[in-house]
């Protein structure tokens, strides 16, 4: 189970990032009042009185901004009240039904409001504090809101469509509530409220024995309370019986807390009875009460309306076929209609389509050829450059060739002359070394006939002392 808490937790919290789920955070005991919420009620203290331990406060927030709060019941299963400021009607509604996962399971992880289908099998005790949307289906109620969703722009609209601001309503007392309490705040209150944001607003629900599939407590009357807290400031008291749906009565806020729990107080402040304005006080009274007399009057009619039906049903049954019959030839003129205009569009359709086609080839056309003749222009710069750098390269490569040429045919008799020049400087200058080599060969012959006769001469000597000491005896030493 835990895992698929985790799951569903990360899959909603996904969701809510695209869609922007309404958000309803519970308010916790440590923190004072309804906490970010407080601004909701005048001088941000909220009404005293309720103290039952099945009392649990909400904060309403959608987008992460708070857009009313709400004290909800959970013995009852229904809202108590819910405190909200008037801002501009959105144009329309858009239903998107969610509960409160923290009024039943207050250990989950889930932090905003949510659709009952994506939590089913999630949230422990799910519907054991809270009314449900099978709690509705099947019993002849309405899931009538406190704070009206066409009271408030579109975000905080979208918060108004939780089941922590809904109780069970017959569908016409549903309607009558909404429209009584639409045009009491528009055409009686803010016009006499000199700063319209200080107008606030309590909407609530006193709790019968009577209750939806033995669940949820059908309200035994419903009431809104005003204050303007304001310089020229007033408060105000409106009750509806629920046996009686065109019922309105107007009183003072302190004849209205008595008809709720002991002790109860709704405004302090400025909005105290005893600082009113008496004539602001008198002409919201009258506002209020040309209002209720134009619903009774609207009441009246209907009556008429009703009685006068059965005529409206017998000429019905009469003209139905002449009707049917002109119906049928209405019928078949707008589908000849249509069907020549059909005709007449696809001719259209397709003479422009030609003509569109060749537009936009002829365009094509002239774009290529401007294009062809742009990069042809383009490149006859480029190509008569071309041509003369490689005029003048050729040029130089012949300058080049004509230099070359003279070096080499200036070069033999000039190094001809240079030779010849040098011939008697070498011829001259080699004669001393001639003479100097001749003398030295000269020197060295003779040398040599010298040597060669001294050895010859030597070598005789040698041979004849030989033969001396060989052949001749010897003698005395004197001798």
């Amino acid at each position: 189970r835990k895992w698929t808490m985790k799951t569903s937790t990360v899959f909603l919290l996904c969701i809510s990032v695209f869609t922007g789920f309404s958000q309803g955070r519970v308010v916790r005991e440590d923190e004072t009042g309804f906490a970010e919420c407080n601004v909701f009620f005048p001088g941000q203290v909220p009404p005293e009185g309720f103290t039952e331990p099945f009392h649990v406060k909400i904060c309403q927030q959608y987008n992460k901004e708070p857009r009313f709060a709400t004290l909800y019941s959970t013995k009852d299963k229904i809202p108590l009240y819910s405190a909200f400021k008037f801002t501009k009607p959105a144009q329309s509604e858009k239903e998107n039904w969610l509960v409160e996962p923290q009024i039943d399971d207050p250990e989950n992880d889930l932090h905003e409001m949510v659709h009952e289908a994506d939590i089913t099998g999630t949230v422990a005790n799910l519907g054991r504090n809270q009314a449900l949307t099978s709690d509705y289906v099947g019993s002849g109620y309405d899931r009538g809101l406190l704070n009206p969703s066409l009271l408030n722009e579109e975000d905080f609209q979208m918060a108004t469509y939780t089941l922590t601001n809904a109780v069970p309503l017959s569908p016409a007392l549903s309607k009558s509530w909404h429209r009584d309490i639409g045009k009491v705040v528009e055409q009686a209150l803010i016009p006499h409220c000199s700063k319209k944001d200080h107008l606030y607003l309590l909407a609530g629900a006193i709790p019968s024995s009577v209750r939806v599939k033995g669940k949820v407590s059908v309200p035994e009357s419903l009431w809104l309370a005003a204050c303007c807290d304001a310089p020229e400031g007033w408060s105000l008291g409106l009750v509806k019986k629920i046996n009686d749906e065109n019922s309105l009565a107007d009183l003072t806020v302190g004849e209205l807390e008595k008809q709720l729990l002991a002790g109860v107080n709704l405004f302090k402040g400025s909005c105290g009875e005893a600082k009113q304005s008496q004539e602001k006080r008198e002409a919201i009274l009258q506002a209020v009460s040309q209002i209720r007399s134009g619903d009774q009057a609207a009441t009246s009619d209907n009556q008429e309306t009703k009685d006068s039906g059965w005529v409206r049903k017998v000429a019905g049954i009469i003209a139905t076929p002449f009707v049917k019959l002109l119906e049928l030839l209405i019928y078949i003129f707008v589908e000849l209609v249509k069907f020549v205009f059909y005709f007449l569009w696809l001719v259209v359709k397709r003479v422009c389509g030609t003509v569109l086609y060749g537009l936009y080839s002829l365009w094509n056309g002239m774009v290529s050829y401007l294009k062809a003749i742009s990069m042809v222009l383009i490149s006859i710069p480029y190509d008569v450059g071309r041509v003369i750098i490689n005029i003048f390269l050729g040029f130089l490569q012949i300058v080049q060739d004509v230099v070359s040429l003279t070096y080499r045919i200036l070069s033999i008799p000039v190094g001809f002359v240079l030779h010849l020049a040098a011939f008697p400087y070498h011829s001259i200058c080699a004669i001393p070394s001639v003479l100097k080599d001749m003398a030295t060969g000269i020197g060295g012959t003779f040398s040599l006939v010298i040597d060669a006769t001294a050895t010859v001469l030597h070598g005789f000597y040698y041979l004849a002392g030989h033969i001396v000491k060989r052949f001749i005896p010897k003698g005395s030493s004197d001798d």
